[in-house]
């Protein structure tokens, strides 16, 4: 193009493109070397949360066999009555659900022999599974039935007492270790002795009701083969005053057994267990004694028995009988 002539609209296009390319090549050399400012990096996500602890288990080894009559078993591995329970059904080839209870160290059905909270590290367990089904009709005559029920704390509930010359005493049918299924027909497997105490105590006056009751199975001709095993102290610690404290929450622990201001407050905490709620419960008296001894109030006790047996609901009155009867025992007036 010649000095002094029109520059067409494309040529002014192109130059203008020109021009803008200079600017940012003038603008690039300028910033040359120069790093822009970047945000910090974002700190590492945190860990996932742990999961429940892995809780371990005492490697003692018990001798085991079926009430009515079977080989010797050995089971080891059980943190609480749940896995004691799948243990022997597993030695024995049998579900879970087939065992109502244990006794320890006799193979009848003997409710002072009954397993609770705690087995002696010799002692031999004995498995009483289900017998035969039945049904039977009863009518409250009184407020009382006159039954002690307790649970195997893997959701049986089951007749540990019954009182003499009650209306249950009368149904000779109905015997001691018999697991209640059903009430009139409604399932109450899963349930706390608790909770079925309170709905027999519920039933009306002078309404026939019917209870399905399983008694555990009976021995014939297999006495002889309930001997006492030989000891074996393969993984076992040997202290005749040690026992395996079983949870439903948490570890199994060995722990000394307990000495005589515990046993005694224990046993008025079960029979205050049976006075007020109908059940008979060694292990949850153990549980109240304990959360109860070291206490200075009875607000103390009952703060400390509401946060690891609050699902009870016990009433007033109950748990004043309750620190009372511990006070009883540990300033020797019982």
């Amino acid at each position: 193009m010649q000095n002094g002539d029109a520059m067409s609209p494309q040529d002014s296009k192109a130059a203008g493109a020109e021009a803008m390319e200079e600017e940012k090549a003038q603008d690039q050399s300028q910033n040359q070397g120069c790093v822009e400012p970047t945000a910090p990096p974002l700190p590492p996500p945190s860990p996932p949360p742990p999961g429940p602890p892995e809780y371990p288990r005492p490697r003692l080894i018990f001798h085991t066999q079926l009430a009515h009559g079977s080989p010797t078993g050995r089971i080891h591995g059980f943190t609480n009555v749940k896995e004691l329970y799948a243990k022997i059904a597993e030695v024995f080839h049998i579900s879970p659900s087939e065992i109502l209870f244990c006794t320890l160290n006799s193979h009848k059905v003997d409710m002072q022999k009954l397993l609770g909270g705690q087995i002696g590290l010799e002692d031999f367990i004995f498995a009483h599974v289900r017998g035969e089904t039945k049904e039977v009709e009863v009518t409250k005559t009184e407020d009382a039935l006159g039954l002690t029920i307790t649970d195997n704390g893997a959701g049986y509930a089951f007749i540990k007492r019954i009182k003499e010359g009650s209306t249950i005493d009368r149904l000779k049918s109905v015997c001691v270790g018999d697991h209640i299924e059903a009430i009139n027909d409604q399932s109450i497997v899963g349930c706390r002795h608790y909770e079925v105490a309170k709905m027999l105590k519920e039933q009306p006056r002078g309404i026939p009701f019917t209870l399905r009751l399983v008694g555990p199975k009976k021995a014939f001709d297999m006495i002889g083969m309930r001997t006492r095993a030989p000891k074996s102290n393969e993984g076992k610690i040997v202290n005749g005053r040690e026992t395996l404290r079983l949870r439903s929450k948490g570890a199994a622990t060995v722990q000394e057994v307990q000495n005589e201001f515990e046993e005694q407050a224990t046993k008025k905490v079960d029979d205050l267990l049976e006075s007020y709620m109908g059940i008979r419960d060694l292990e949850l008296a153990t549980t109240i004694v304990e959360a109860g001894k070291d206490k200075k109030n009875p607000d103390d006790f009952a703060e400390a028995l509401d946060s690891v047996l609050g699902d009870f609901a016990f009433p007033d009155v109950f748990l004043f009988d309750v620190w009372g009867a511990i006070g009883d025992v540990k300033n020797g007036r019982i």
